[in-house]
């Protein structure tokens, strides 16, 4: 049994960035391309080693899940502090790492909220990935629980975007979607890390989804992930696509239309994330650069 990266038979460890070309930029990852020797301990071990957000840990696929062989894998993730659900820059991190050593193409992943499909492509030399997230949902929040999420954050409500009303959304993780009226507003960051925490563990919440609308389709976001052991996470993919769908459930986008979420400026580690809608098919595409550190 291994229980972390002090063994002889310790697996490699690749470090990457999903959501830009720059190694300076995006969200760094953790990608262990086969933890089979790595318990559950062991993959928290390396995750907490790491400090990264979250890492992503492969092993073979389950029996019967789709894909072309050696394509075709089970992934699960792990922040510092805990195993998460889903994690969409490590899904992507792991994805352009993939790229690199069989190529690009199709991938599929089997995670712990079902099967996740990745498109891998090349242009001008740098890989980009798109995933496809299960399918997402978007219920209210109650009331208390936003006054508690803005005393945390220590937001005045008069702060919020009333065009964009709270609501916890789904994608793969939970994700409190709050709007902010100003860019200003969602520059000015310093929270209270256990009060916010303690309503995530509550709520269930992976982050809270801070927005701020640009123009129809383009964002600005931040994400606190305390759960995760972090202050905040510098470009979240489970999030973005979450918050597609809230966008379309709402009616603030049409039907069919690609958003351009900007994260990490704040952090200086900018990133670009890509949000496609489709029409005839309700799961969402997030889609972005990647590259090794």
């Amino acid at each position: 049994m291994t229980t972390g990266e002090g063994t002889t038979t310790a697996p490699e460890v690749l470090h990457y960035t999903a959501f830009s070309a720059d190694p300076g930029g995006g969200n760094p990852a953790g990608v262990v391309l086969d933890a089979s020797r790595l318990d559950d301990d062991g993959m928290l071990a390396v995750a907490a080693r790491l400090g990264y957000s979250e890492s992503a840990f492969l092993t073979p696929p389950p029996e019967g899940l789709p894909g072309e062989p050696g394509r075709a894998f089970t992934i699960r993730y792990f922040s510092p502090r805990a195993e998460v659900p889903f994690c969409g820059h490590a899904t992507v991190a792991a994805a352009v790492a993939l790229g690199e050593r069989i190529g690009p193409g199709a991938l599929v992943f089997a995670t712990p909220v079902g099967p996740v499909p990745v498109t891998v492509t090349e242009r001008d030399g740098a890989l980009r990935a798109t995933l496809t997230s299960v399918e997402p949902r978007v219920d209210d929040v109650a009331a208390e629980d936003v006054t508690e999420a803005l005393a945390a954050l220590d937001w005045p409500a008069g702060d919020l975007d009333p065009a964009l009303p709270p609501r916890i959304a789904f994608a793969g993780a939970r994700h409190l979607v709050l709007a902010a009226a100003t860019r200003g507003r969602l520059a000015r960051l310093a929270y209270d890390f256990d009060r916010l925490a303690a309503l995530m563990l509550r709520l269930d919440l992976t982050t809270v989804q801070l927005v701020w609308r640009e123009s129809p389709t383009v964002f600005h976001v931040r994400d606190p992930f305390p759960v995760g052991g972090v202050v905040e996470d510098p470009a979240t993919g489970a999030a973005a696509a979450a918050f597609g769908a809230y966008a379309r459930e709402l009616g603030l986008v049409p039907e069919a239309a690609v958003l351009t979420l900007y994260q990490g400026e704040d952090l200086g580690r900018p990133g670009e994330l890509t949000v496609e809608l489709r029409a005839d098919d309700r799961r969402v595409r997030v889609s972005g650069t990647g590259t090794r550190i």
